[in-house]
């Protein structure tokens, strides 16, 4: 196990600490308020350790890992229905599309489930004309992920290397505008500066988050980021460098403070491996969940235990 000094969870950990102690008491849209501080210290976690690759999954809670590989999945595919994670028993995105819920933000014409152009449609149809969620896009828009993937292997000391969400002439039809929004990626060759052979890339992803749930949202959203990363870098056969987590409105909802407290007296375990049952290169698409599998993964948290 870790020492406590070292482990890069206490990051997170320390992070919830400030907003409990310092955070300022704001409203927000689902009228639950929350305690808040803008654009804190990132977070920076190791994507491998000697060429072991790391999965950073949080230990001091449960982190619901199916459904946050299923909803990957689901971004790569460019889908907007959340009908299709429903489906496969992940519920995270039900409300959003509800009937209600669309109907709240004016989109009565959408079928329940109709998410609008969320995620998955900005990373590979950027700037199409969305329509609802049957529709085919196929060579419609920007394929920011493809073009991504295409740079890394041609040109990777490119600085262009963007994956945005954030459009903001989509923002009024999407059932809710992007948290998770904006990434850059790095190569970087270490050893090189010195003169050394050069070796290997390392792939680097720096994430901006608008806004963020420390509680249930910012778990999720660094295992997310960091098995994207770990998928790009398969298929672009580089090594896993580091996920940077940049955040703008760390937020904790004051119904998540008290168990939040009890998360802060739990020990971090030591990160999963991350294993990839593909062969190197390949496509980013056709990816399936038993591509993965996570080795090792532990947690400071009894079963019994009601958590986040």
């Amino acid at each position: 196990m870790s020492s406590p000094a070292s482990h890069e969870e206490h990051q997170y950990l320390d992070l919830i600490r400030e907003i409990l102690d310092q955070g300022e008491k704001r409203p927000d849209r689902t009228g639950t308020g929350t305690l808040s501080i803008f654009a804190p210290r990132p977070l920076k976690f190791k994507l491998n350790d000697n060429g072991r690759p790391i999965l950073p999954l949080l230990t001091t809670k449960r982190v619901f890992t199916r459904a946050i590989i299923a909803e990957l999945l689901w971004f790569v595919e460019g889908s907007t229905s959340s009908i299709a994670l429903s489906e496969a028993g992940v519920k995270i995105w039900d409300g959003n599309g509800s009937r209600e819920f669309l109907d709240s933000r004016g989109l009565t014409h959408r079928e329940v489930g109709d998410l609008g152009p969320v995620y998955g449609f900005q990373w590979r149809h950027f700037g199409a004309d969305y329509k609802d969620a049957k529709t085919d896009y196929t060579g419609q828009g920007v394929d920011q992920l493809a073009d991504i993937i295409h740079k890394l292997r041609t040109d990777p000391y490119d600085r262009r290397m963007i994956l945005s969400a954030w459009n903001p002439r989509d923002l009024s039809i999407m059932a809710l505008p992007p948290c998770h929004m904006f990434a850059q990626f790095y190569v970087s060759f270490p050893g090189q500066g010195t003169g050394e052979i050069k070796t290997k890339g390392h792939l680097h992803c720096q994430l901006y988050q608008r806004s963020c749930d420390m509680g249930l949202g910012v778990p999720f959203n660094i295992a997310s980021y960091a098995l994207l990363c770990h998928m790009i870098a398969h298929v672009c056969d580089l090594i896993p460098g580091s996920l940077t987590h940049v955040m703008g409105d760390a937020h904790v909802y004051l119904d998540h403070v008290d168990a939040l407290r009890i998360q802060l007296e739990r020990e971090p375990r030591k990160f999963p491996e991350l294993e990839i049952k593909r062969d190197r290169g390949g496509s980013i698409d056709g990816w399936k969940a038993e591509d993965f599998e996570i080795k090792g993964e532990e947690c400071s948290v009894p079963r019994i235990w009601h958590v986040l």
